[in-house]
């Protein structure tokens, strides 16, 4: 495990170095300096996914811009099979201390990478068999963009076993940089596909095709001893009671995020769903950003739970996320038109959307929050607040289901309205029961 210990070395391995808490100034530099390079790193990959949406709002007509927004949610849904191997690949990884559980580790990597072959398999074969359905209910023309979009998803059920073994080595460089290919990698083929080629909704998913397989081949190469190292079996049974609630516990906040859009596509009409989908670009984006101080946060609090030691990580993370949340949606209420003007300067009739950019910012603001403690509620292994989580996401689900004939009642403006405020009561639900069970119970472990 030479490579590992090479690039452990280079990134700060948890605990080393590690300072007790009566040193957390020096923790909090560190943090600090790590969330601020995967910041930037955020900002430059989530500023290049953003930029796509100028060719490609430009470029295509409203409905088929519609359907373009549509499908990158429907990507954001596919990866919950796969969401919480990121989480455990990186607990595991964070906390190997011994050849035994490096050994360990490559072996997992191993079976997973093959198991999510298989469900991405299973995933294709049902795509296959409703694709009629499937192209009706989200308005598709074309449906090459479909199963581009199924392409994605291999690439996307790989990406978060990879991603799990950098987050556990505290590797941010590499885990920023590849958000930056990501996004680079997108717009350069958006660009080129959609701008010079004429591409439509078809052409913007290949550019995200390209864009995810890059990063997920570089993120191969980076982990290959993590992979091709030598193996020990793995006791499985423990290893899935263990992933089985991780996995939903990110579902809850994953599903939140992506589902609104879904419904909006199926329900409205396919000429305005792509006004919706603007708006919610801007909204969205505050995920981007926060998450940084997610990916930093989580490896450190799965490090002092292995080594019994104390830090005040969850509270930086929570003040950052919520500086920088704050910050976003006061700029979002004060100057809701700038970002649109920016997003999509060439396409006039998306800026009519400025008065749903403030709901958007103030409703994502929670989900933000909630996500953070959620990850370090799954870090310190605290599984009793998942169903509680799932729950409200059932909730959401059911909620959305339920009101699309009062979504579709009333003028268009308040019916985007009303799916956003759905959207805000039910992440505030879930920021209230992450808070309770970050600090409302087990009051003897806050670290």
């Amino acid at each position: 495990m030479r490579a590992r210990n090479a690039n452990a070395s280079n990134e700060s391995r948890p605990g080393q170095s590690a300072v007790p808490s009566s040193s957390g100034g020096r923790i909090n530099l560190r943090f600090f300096r790590q969330t601020g390079w995967m910041v930037v790193a955020t900002t430059l990959g989530g500023g290049f996914m953003y930029l796509v949406h100028i060719p490609a709002a430009a470029g295509m007509p409203r409905a088929e811009y519609g359907v373009f927004q549509a499908l990158l949610q429907v990507m954001n849904l596919m990866l919950i099979p796969a969401i919480g191997l990121q989480t455990i690949i990186a607990q595991q990884t964070a906390s190997a201390l011994t050849d035994l559980q490096h050994r360990q580790l490559a072996a997992t990597v191993r079976v997973l990478l093959a198991g999510v072959g298989v469900i991405w398999l299973v995933m294709a074969l049902s795509t296959w068999v409703m694709r009629d359905r499937l192209l009706a209910a989200l308005q598709i023309a074309h449906p090459a963009a479909l199963w581009v979009t199924v392409l994605i998803g291999l690439a996307m059920l790989a990406w978060p076993i990879l991603q799990g073994v950098l987050q556990g080595r505290q590797s941010f460089f590499w885990l920023g940089s590849l958000q930056v290919v990501n996004g680079g990698g997108r717009l350069l083929g958006v660009l080129i596909l959609v701008w010079f080629l004429g591409g439509q909704a078809a052409g913007a998913m290949t550019a995200a095709l390209l864009g995810f397989w890059a990063t997920v081949t570089l993120a191969g190469w980076l982990t290959r001893d993590a992979w091709l190292g030598p193996g020990e079996p793995v006791d499985w049974r423990a290893w899935i009671r263990r992933v089985a609630p991780l996995t939903l516990g990110l579902a809850a906040s994953q599903f939140t995020m992506a589902a609104d859009m879904i419904l909006v596509q199926t329900t409205f009409d396919k000429h305005i769903t792509g006004l919706y989908g603007a708006a919610g670009t801007i909204g969205r984006g505050l995920m981007f950003f926060t998450g940084a101080v997610f990916a930093v946060m989580f490896p450190k609090a799965v490090a002092s739970k292995a080594r019994g030691r104390r830090t005040d990580v969850l509270v930086s993370a929570v003040g950052a996320t919520a500086v920088l949340g704050t910050c976003a949606a006061l700029g979002c209420t004060f100057l809701p038109q700038l970002p649109l003007h920016l997003v999509y300067p060439t396409r006039p009739e998306y800026w009519a959307m400025a008065p749903l950019v403030p709901w958007f910012a103030w409703c994502m603001l929670p989900l933000s929050l909630a996500n953070v403690l959620i990850g370090h509620l799954l870090a310190r292994e605290r599984f009793q607040a998942v169903p509680w989580l799932l729950l409200v996401a059932i909730g959401y689900g059911v909620a959305l289901w339920a009101r699309q004939d009062a979504f579709r009642s009333v003028p268009e403006a308040d019916g985007f309205r009303m799916v956003v405020a759905t959207l805000g009561v039910f992440s505030l639900l879930l920021l209230l029961i992450a808070a309770w069970f970050t600090w409302g119970s087990h009051r003897e472990d806050k670290h």
